[in-house]
C-alpha cells in the first residue's frame, strides 16, 4: 500500500484528499502545517508528499527546501497544491525540486490521476534503474572472471617459475620475473579499482545535485593534474617518448579527484589502442570562459555506432583484437565529466585519428606550462 503525506492548513482540504485516496487503497498521513509535515516526512518516509503552498509557520517552499536538504527525504516525490492565483509562480517550486503541482479546486478524479501519474513515473524510473543494474550485473558476471583470471594467471605462473627454478636463475632473470609479476599485479589492482569506481559513481549519480554543487564550489588547477597524470600513464606503458603535452593551465570548478581520473582514463585509453612509436597528444586550455581537454591518438579508432554504444563492460571487436581491461575506462571518465557539469564527446576516423574531448566552465587562465 502506497503512503501519501498530505500537508495543508485547511482541514476540509485534508479531509477531501484523505477520503479520496483511502477509497482507492492509499494510506494517508496528515499534517496541518509545514513544520509538522517535515517531521512526519522524516518519521514516516512516505511514497509521495502533497503540500499546500500558502501555510502559516512554514510555507510550501520552505517545507520543500527542508525536505530536499535532508538525506532521508531528499528524493521523495513532491507535489504542490496551488490556487489559480499562485500558479504563475510555480516555476520557483519546480526549480527548487518539486515534481508536479495540482491546481485548486480539483475533483477527486483529477487528484487521483495526478497521484497515480506521479507514482507511475517514479516506478518507471525505478524499473529502468533496475534493468540497467541487471544488465551491469550480467556484463560483470561474464567479463570479470576472464579479466581477473588473466593477470592472476600471470602472477601465479611467474611465481611458480620463481619457486621451482630460482636456484638456477641469475640475478637478472630473477629481477625480470619479479618485474613481470609486479606488472600483472598492477593490472589486477587497476581492474579492481575500476570496478569499484564504477559502482561508486553509479551511487553518486543518485545525488547528482550534491556532486555538482561540490564541483561548482571547487577551484582546481588543471596544469599539475594533467601533466603529472599523463606522464605517469605514459611511464606505465613505457611510451614516454610518444607523449606530447600542450597544456595551458587554469582553474576549473571540478572536483580534483574527478579531473585526475578523467585524464588517467582518457590517456590510458589512447595508449592502449595505439601502436608504440605513434603520438598521443594531450591538449588543454581555456577559451571564452570554457576549458577544454583533448586527448588524440592515431590508433584503430571507433565507428559512430561504437561511440553511441559506449557503456560499462563494452569492448569492441574483441574477437579480432586482444585487449586488456573490462571496458570501464571511458564510461567512468564520461560519467565523472557529466557529474561535474562537463560535456564529453568523441570524434574518430577509424584507422586515422581519435579525439576525446571534455569541456568545463573556466573562470580564468592562470599559467602556461
Amino acid at each position: 500500500m502506497k503512503k501519501v503525506l498530505v500537508i495543508d492548513d485547511t482541514p476540509e482540504i485534508r479531509m477531501i484528499i484523505e477520503e479520496t485516496l483511502k477509497m482507492f487503497g492509499f494510506e494517508t498521513v496528515l499534517a496541518e502545517d509545514g513544520e509538522s509535515g517535515v517531521r512526519l516526512a522524516r518519521e514516516q518516509l512516505p511514497d509521495l508528499i502533497i503540500c499546500d503552498v500558502q501555510m502559516p509557520k512554514l510555507d510550501g517552499f520552505g517545507t520543500l527546501a527542508q525536505l530536499r536538504a535532508h538525506e532521508s527525504t531528499a528524493t521523495i516525490p513532491f507535489m504542490f497544491l496551488t490556487g489559480q492565483v499562485e500558479r504563475p509562480n510555480m516555476r520557483r517550486g519546480m526549480e527548487m525540486g518539486a515534481d508536479d503541482y495540482l491546481t485548486k479546486p480539483f475533483t477527486p478524479s483529477e487528484l487521483l490521476a495526478a497521484v497515480n501519474a506521479r507514482l507511475e513515473k517514479i516506478a518507471e524510473i525505478e524499473r529502468k534503474s533496475d534493468k540497467k543494474l541487471d544488465e551491469l550485473r550480467g556484463k560483470i558476471t561474464l567479463t570479470m572472471p576472464h579479466e581477473l583470471r588473466t593477470p592472476l594467471n600471470g602472477i601465479m605462473g611467474l611465481a611458480s617459475i620463481l619457486i621451482d627454478g630460482h636456484q638456477d636463475m641469475n640475478p637478472a632473470e630473477l629481477l625480470d620475473n619479479a618485474r613481470m609479476i609486479h606488472l600483472s599485479a598492477e593490472r589486477l589492482h587497476r581492474l579492481i579499482e575500476n570496478f569499484l569506481a564504477y559502482g561508486q559513481i553509479e551511487l553518486m549519480a543518485k545525488d547528482a545535485k550534491t556532486i555538482l554543487s561540490t564541483a561548482s564550489a571547487s577551484a582546481t588547477p588543471t596544469a599539475p593534474i594533467i601533466t603529472d597524470t599523463a606522464n605517469a600513464v605514459a611511464a606505465r606503458w613505457k611510451r614516454e617518448s610518444d607523449l606530447r603535452l600542450e597544456v595551458r593551465g587554469c582553474t576549473v570548478p571540478v572536483i580534483s579527484e574527478s579531473l585526475q581520473k578523467v585524464v588517467e582514463e582518457f590517456v590510458d585509453n589512447a595508449f592502449k589502442f595505439s601502436d608504440p612509436g605513434t603520438l598521443v597528444r594531450v591538449i588543454a586550455g581555456a577559451l571564452d570562459q570554457t576549458f577544454s581537454l583533448h586527448v588524440l591518438n592515431s590508433g584503430r579508432g571507433m565507428t559512430a555506432e561504437q561511440i553511441n554504444k559506449i557503456g560499462p563492460n563494452m569492448q569492441f571487436e574483441r574477437e579480432h583484437y586482444e585487449q586488456q581491461g573490462a571496458g570501464l575506462g571511458l564510461v567512468i571518465a564520461k560519467r565523472l565529466t557529466e557529474l561535474n557539469g562537463g560535456i564529453f564527446s568523441i570524434n574518430s576516423a577509424p584507422g586515422r585519428e581519435t579525439r576525446v574531448t571534455v569541456s568545463f566552465p573556466a573562470p580564468s587562465i592562470l599559467q602556461k606550462r
